[in-house]
C-alpha cells in the first residue's frame, strides 16, 4: 500500500550504535512510523539515498544491514559511476519509503538535477512513497537553510526542492552556528519562515501541512521559526516521544 495522502518526513535523527564496531547500527523508532505511515505491512520496501555521501559504499552496507534488523527489504540508488538500476523511476516508484541520508546538501542537489531525480521525487511523494530524511535529507525537501556543504562555516542554501514551502534548520541544538545563522536568514528575508529539528527529533508533514513533530531522545524538541517584522520568534512544537 501507499501512504494515504504525501507524506515527508525531516528529521535530525542518526542510528543507533549496536557495539564498539561503528558500522553495527540499528535504526530507531522513526523508521517504523515512515513504515506505518506508508501502510506496508511487515516488511516494507526501503531504498536508500546516499548522494549526499557521495555513494559510500562502507555506508550503505551498514544502512542494508540495519534496515535488515526491522526485517525490512532494502535497496539503495546510487549515481557513481551511473545509476545502478536501469530504471530509477520504476524503481523509487515501487518503494514503500525513500530514505535520504546526511552530507552534502549542495552535491545531492546538483546531482540529483542533473539526473531528473528531482521530478522523479515529486512523483514519488504525490503517489504516497514517503520521503524521510536526515540532516541534508532534511533540508532537501525545503525552500532552503543553513548547510556545512562549502567548509566548516555554515552558509545557506536557497535551491532546495521546495516540495515544502519553508526553510529548515537540522542539527538545532548541536552546532552552535545553526540557531542564529537561521534566524538571521529568516529576519532578512533570504529564506521564509521554517522549522527547526534538534538532533533526535523530527518532523511529519501531510502535504504541505505539519502533521507532528516527534522525538526518539525524550525531552529535545523542534521548532516552529516565524517572522515578526526584523526578528524571529522561536516557538517549541508539541514534540511526542516515540
Amino acid at each position: 500500500m501507499t501512504a494515504r495522502q504525501p507524506t515527508i518526513i525531516a528529521d535530525s535523527i542518526g542510528f543507533q550504535p549496536e557495539g564498539p564496531d561503528p558500522q553495527n547500527i540499528r535504526p530507531g523508532a522513526s523508521y517504523r512510523l515512515a513504515a506505518a505511515l506508508a501502510r506496508a505491512g511487515d516488511h516494507p520496501r526501503i531504498c536508500t539515498i546516499a548522494t549526499a555521501v557521495g555513494d559510500d559504499s562502507a555506508r550503505l552496507a551498514a544502512v542494508h544491514n540495519a534496515f535488515s534488523k526491522l526485517g525490512m527489504v532494502s535497496s539503495h540508488l546510487t549515481l557513481f559511476p551511473m545509476p545502478n538500476v536501469p530504471d530509477m523511476r520504476a524503481h523509487l516508484l515501487a518503494q514503500d519509503v525513500i530514505w535520504v541520508s546526511g552530507g552534502s546538501t549542495a552535491n545531492l542537489l546538483a546531482l540529483w538535477r542533473l539526473h531528473g531525480l528531482d521530478v522523479i521525487l515529486r512523483e514519488c511523494w504525490e503517489s504516497g512513497v514517503v520521503l524521510k530524511g536526515v540532516s541534508a535529507g532534511s533540508l532537501c525537501w525545503h525552500v532552503g537553510g543553513t548547510t556545512d556543504s562549502f567548509g566548516p562555516d555554515l552558509r545557506v542554501i536557497t535551491n532546495g526542492l521546495a516540495f515544502l514551502p519553508y526553510s529548515n534548520s537540522p542539527h538545532h541544538d548541536a552546532e552552535e552556528q545553526r540557531r542564529p545563522l537561521i534566524h538571521r536568514l529568516i529576519a532578512e528575508g533570504t529564506l521564509p519562515d521554517g522549522y527547526a529539528t534538534e538532533n533526535g527529533t523530527g518532523l511529519v508533514f501531510f502535504g504541505t501541512e505539519l502533521h507532528e513533530a516527534f522525538t526518539e531522545v525524550e525531552g529535545k524538541t523542534a521548532y516552529q521559526l516565524v517572522r515578526q517584522g526584523t526578528t524571529v520568534t522561536e516557538t517549541a512544537l508539541p514534540t511526542r516521544l516515540l
